[in-house]
This record gives structure tokens, C-alpha cells and sequence, in this order.
């Protein structure tokens, strides 16, 4: 063989050679953690919604004792100085025990029917909503997912606010006696609760769930990708609306006069501000423990229930 057969013969092999170890090489090196991720696959609208709806409503049954726990906490000592009161309760686990000892079980699921029809009206609209921001592209812009939360976040608020009051009988009492607008009573804090928390959620749920699939730490297993993005997203929500939820608690349960006007807050701002001259910076954050132990498990299971949902029903399209 000549020396020029034997120079075009190893380049063949050397070319042959390296080919598959590129292959291989571009196979294993994960997706840079600034590449988009693609776009998810649609799931038929009304599905989502019955989605979002269904798996808020079972992280409700879960959380619902936290709830009335929190909503007790919040409403204690309300515009009073601290140290000027009496404390009934005295933490989470102190007020689940006191409560469940002096009202059994059914007192630790208070307002659960309430809460599933809030929740499923809210949460419908407010995830298959994102879902189909998603769908478009909105997301993928720089702060898409932020103004796509808060914008679902401030529309599902509208529609659920009703729901927060009563069901059945409640609603024709308020009708009657406060007219339409009483059925809305209290959106103007609800609405604001609902944008920063959503908008918290649903962005930190989708960024972190791309980082952890990018970081490649659990492989193909998308429900601990779910579960770890969760947890991250459960953090967020506690830690921005809390002041929200003190003040949107006290706006729904203030008395109200003949107009249907509260007796205590005038809306929105008046109540931050009287929250603050009372009861100081604090006094927004009133009830912290127990508003991320409720809500932190409250968006893990909502989100992973929502997730794992929709990746069947992709996989049954």
C-alpha cells in the first residue's frame, strides 16, 4: 500500500472514529439552563380548566383545617397594640388542638364546602387561563410568566369573590341585603392577594421546574421535578402574601352597616394603614406560621397535582 493510500485510509478511519464519539459527546451534555424550553403541549381548554379546578379543590381538602387556623390567628387581637389583648391562640399546633378539642373535626373543616367552590372557580380560570398564556408564547418573554400570574391571579379573584362569602342561602341573604355589589365585597383586597400570589407562584413554579430539569438531578422522573418545584414555588407564595392575606382576611369578615359599607376598613389602603398605626409592620405578617404552613402544602400539592395531571392528559391525547 502507498504512502498516499495509507494517509487517505487513516483520515477515513480517524473521521469514522470521531464521529460517533461527537455523537455521543452532544448526547450527554444537558440543554444550557438559558435555552427556552419548548412549548408545552396544548391540553383541549375546558379540560385545563376542569384540571386547574380539580386539583386545587384536593389540596383543599388537605389544607382546609390550616385555614381556619390561620383565618383565627389573623382576626385575633385585630387593631389592638400588642400586649393589649387577650391570646386565645398561641400558634398553629395550640390553635388546631384548641379548636378540634372545643369543635371536633367538623369544626377543623369549616367553610370546607365554601372553600372547594372558591377554590375550583378560582383556580379553574386562574390555571387554564396560564395555561393557554403558555400555549401562546406570553410566557416565554422576559417577565411573561410574572405579568401572565398576576393578570389569571386578578381574574380569577374576580370571579371566585363570591364564593368566599357563602354558598347556597348566604347568597340569597347578602343579594337581599347588601345588593349585587355585596356578593363582591372585599374583591378589592382579594384581587391584590390573589395577583401577588399567583404571579409569585406561577412563576416561580415554572422557572424552577426548568432549572431542575435542565440540572438533569432526577433524570426522566417529572413528578419529583414537579414535587421539588413545588416546594420552591410553596416558599415564594408564604413569603409576598402574607401581608395580602391579613389584609383581604380582615376586609371579608369586617361587619358591614345597612349600605353594606365595612364598619372598620374603608378598602384597601385604609386597612393597611390602620393595620400599621395599630398594630405596626408586624401586624401585616400577622399569622406567618401558619400561613406557610397552609399555603406552602397548598400550592405543592395544587401544582403537582395540576402537573402530573396534564402530563396524562397529553399522553391520553
Amino acid at each position: 500500500m502507498s504512502d498516499v493510500q495509507l494517509l487517505k485510509a487513516s483520515a477515513e478511519e480517524s473521521a469514522v472514529g470521531t464521529l460517533p464519539a461527537q455523537r455521543m459527546a452532544s448526547a450527554v451534555v444537558p440543554r444550557s439552563v438559558f435555552e427556552p424550553s419548548p412549548p408545552p403541549t396544548a391540553v383541549w381548554p375546558p379540560l385545563d380548566f376542569a384540571l386547574g379546578a380539580l386539583a386545587c379543590c384536593g389540596a383543599c381538602v388537605f389544607t382546609n383545617p390550616l385555614e381556619v387556623v390561620k383565618t383565627r390567628l389573623q382576626l385575633q387581637g385585630e387593631l389592638c397594640a400588642r400586649g393589649s389583648y387577650q391570646i386565645h391562640y398561641r400558634g398553629v399546633l395550640q390553635a388546631l388542638w384548641v379548636v378540634g378539642r372545643t369543635d371536633g373535626l367538623r369544626g377543623l373543616q369549616k367553610g370546607l364546602s365554601v372553600g372547594l367552590i372558591y377554590q375550583g372557580v378560582m383556580n379553574g380560570v386562574r390555571l387554564g387561563c396560564y395555561s393557554y398564556c403558555e400555549y401562546l408564547g406570553v410566557t416565554a418573554f422576559p417577565g411573561g410568566s410574572l405579568l401572565s400570574g398576576a393578570g389569571v391571579g386578578a381574574l380569577g379573584a374576580l370571579c371566585a369573590s363570591p364564593a368566599y362569602l357563602g354558598v347556597s342561602n348566604a347568597f340569597m341573604t347578602i343579594y337581599r341585603r347588601e345588593g349585587l355589589s355585596g356578593l363582591w365585597r372585599g374583591v378589592n383586597g382579594a384581587v391584590p392577594r390573589v395577583m401577588v400570589g399567583s404571579a409569585a407562584q406561577l412563576s416561580t413554579f415554572t422557572s424552577a421546574k426548568d432549572w431542575v430539569s435542565h440540572c438533569q438531578w432526577f433524570g426522566s422522573n417529572r413528578w419529583l421535578m414537579a414535587l421539588v418545584a413545588a416546594s420552591i414555588s410553596g416558599v415564594a407564595v408564604a413569603i409576598t402574601m402574607t401581608p395580602f392575606d391579613v389584609i383581604s382576611t380582615r376586609l371579608y369578615n369586617q361587619p358591614v352597616d345597612k349600605l353594606g359599607r365595612g364598619r372598620l376598613y374603608r378598602g384597601f389602603c385604609d386597612c393597611l394603614l390602620k393595620v400599621c398605626q395599630a398594630e405596626g409592620l408586624l401586624g401585616l405578617y400577622k399569622g406567618m406560621g401558619p400561613v406557610f404552613v397552609r399555603l406552602a402544602p397548598h400550592t405543592v400539592l395544587s401544582m403537582l397535582f395540576w402537573d402530573l395531571m396534564r402530563q396524562q392528559a397529553v399522553k391520553c391525547d
